[in-house]
C-alpha cells in the first residue's frame, strides 16, 4: 500500500475518532471518550505528514496525544514503580541543553559582533516584553500566587529551541535566531533571577543566587560541555545533527507531560483562565516583538525573527526551574500550558509569514 494511502487512511479514522469523542462526550461518558480522543490526534498526527500545508503541525499534535494521555491518565505519568517522574525534567533539560551546545561554535559569537544591533534588539525585547507582560497579566488574572508566579517565570525564561525552526519555516532571519536564543540562553541564569526577583517577590519567596546556580547547572554546564564535545570530535558528529533534535523535541514533549500530570488537579479548575492568559502572553509577545523591531528600522526578515524570539519561550528551563522550587504542579504550570499552546501559534505564525516574501515587505 502507498504511503499516501496510509495517510489518507489516517486522516478519515482520526475524523471517526473525533465523532466518536464528541458523542461519548455528548453522552455524558466523558472518562470513556479518553482513548478515542487520544486516537484522534495520533492518528491526525500521522495523516498530516504527507501533507505539504500541514505537517510542520505534526508534531505540535502529537504533543497534544500526550497532553491528553496525561490530562486522562495522570498515574502512568507521575510515578513509575516509586520512582517520581519529575524527577527526569532536570537531566531531560540538561540533555536538550547539551545537544545545543553541540551544535554550536566560535563562529556563532563572531556573530554578534559583526552584527551586535539586531542581537542588542532582540536580547533587549526578549528580557522586557515578555517579563513585563507576564507581571502584568499575572497581577490581575485572580490566580494563586503559586500559579501566578509561573506566569511571570515563562516571562523571565530566555527563547525557546523551537524559535530556531519557525524562524526557518517563516523565512526569517535564521543567523540572528541561532545568535539571540544562544546569547539570552546563556543569560538567563544571571538575568532570569533578578527579574524574577524583581516581578514574582510578591508571590513566591526568591533566593536569587541558589537559582543562579541551579539555572547554571540546567544551562551552562551542559552547553560548555556540548561545545567541548564539538570541538574534540569536529567533523565527527554528523549523526549527533540528525539525533539530536529528535531527542530534543522528545524530551520536550515528556516534560511537558510530566507537568500536566503533576499538575492536573489544579488544571481541571483553572485550566480555561490559564490558557486565555498564556494566549495573551504568547501572542502580545509576538505582537509587540515584531512591531518594536519594526519601529528600530530592522528588515521584515529580521523583525520576523525578534517576533519569534520574543513569543517562543523556553518552557522547558521555566519547568526545570519550578522542579527546583520543589513547585512544579502549580510554578510549573504555565510552562506546561505554554508549551504546546506557542508550539501551536509558531506553526501558524510561520506559515502565514511562510506564504509571504520578506524581501517584498522590507
Amino acid at each position: 500500500m502507498k504511503k499516501s494511502s496510509l495517510h489518507s487512511i489516517a486522516r478519515w479514522s482520526a475524523l471517526s475518532s473525533f465523532l466518536v469523542s464528541l458523542a461519548l462526550m455528548a453522552m455524558g461518558k466523558l472518562a470513556a471518550s479518553g482513548p478515542t480522543l487520544i486516537a484522534f490526534f495520533l492518528l491526525l498526527s500521522v495523516g498530516l505528514r504527507d501533507l505539504e500545508t500541514y505537517k510542520g503541525y505534526a508534531f505540535t499534535i502529537l504533543i497534544l496525544a500526550a497532553v491528553t494521555s496525561s490530562l486522562y491518565y495522570p498515574q502512568y505519568f507521575t510515578e513509575w514503580n516509586g520512582y517520581k517522574l519529575s524527577g527526569l525534567i532536570i537531566p531531560l533539560l540538561q540533555l536538550i541543553m547539551f545537544g545545543m551546545g553541540s551544535s554550536m561554535s566560535a563562529n556563532d559569537f563572531i556573530a554578534v559582533v559583526k552584527e551586535p544591533r539586531g542581537v542588542i534588539i532582540g536580547i533587549l525585547s526578549q528580557f522586557t516584553i515578555m517579563p513585563s507582560l507576564g507581571f502584568v497579566l499575572a497581577k490581575y488574572s485572580g490566580l494563586p500566587p503559586e500559579i501566578a508566579a509561573g506566569i511571570v517565570l515563562v516571562g523571565c525564561s530566555p527563547s525557546g529551541l523551537a524559535s530556531n525552526v519557525m524562524a526557518y519555516l517563516a523565512k526569517a532571519n535564521l543567523a540572528l535566531s541561532l545568535t539571540i536564543t544562544s546569547c539570552t540562553t546563556l543569560l538567563a541564569p544571571f538575568v532570569t533571577p533578578l527579574l524574577m526577583k524583581l516581578l514574582a517577590g510578591e508571590y513566591i519567596e526568591i533566593d536569587v543566587l541558589t537559582m543562579m546556580l541551579d539555572i547554571s547547572k540546567m544551562i551552562i554546564l551542559p552547553i560548555i560541555a556540548g561545545l567541548v564535545f564539538n570541538r574534540l570530535l569536529r567533523g565527527n558528529t554528523a549523526w549527533m545533527d540528525k539525533v539530536m533534535p529528535q531527542v530534543s523535541m522528545f524530551g520536550i514533549a515528556f516534560i511537558i507531560v510530566i507537568i500536566t500530570a503533576a499538575g492536573r488537579d489544579s488544571l481541571m479548575n483553572i485550566g480555561p483562565i490559564l490558557i486565555f492568559i498564556v494566549l495573551l502572553h504568547n501572542g502580545f509577545g509576538y505582537l509587540l516583538g515584531y512591531w518594536s523591531a519594526r519601529l528600530l528600522k530592522m528588515k521584515e526578515a529580521d523583525a520576523r525573527t525578534v517576533a519569534i524570539e520574543v513569543g517562543l519561550q523556553n518552557a522547558g528551563l521555566a519547568s526545570g526551574i519550578a522542579k527546583g522550587l520543589g513547585k512544579i504542579a502549580t510554578i510549573g504550570l504555565a510552562a506546561g500550558v505554554f508549551g504546546p499552546i506557542m508550539n501551536i501559534t509558531g506553526s501558524m505564525l510561520a506559515s502565514y509569514w511562510h506564504k509571504r516574501s520578506p524581501d517584498q515587505l522590507t
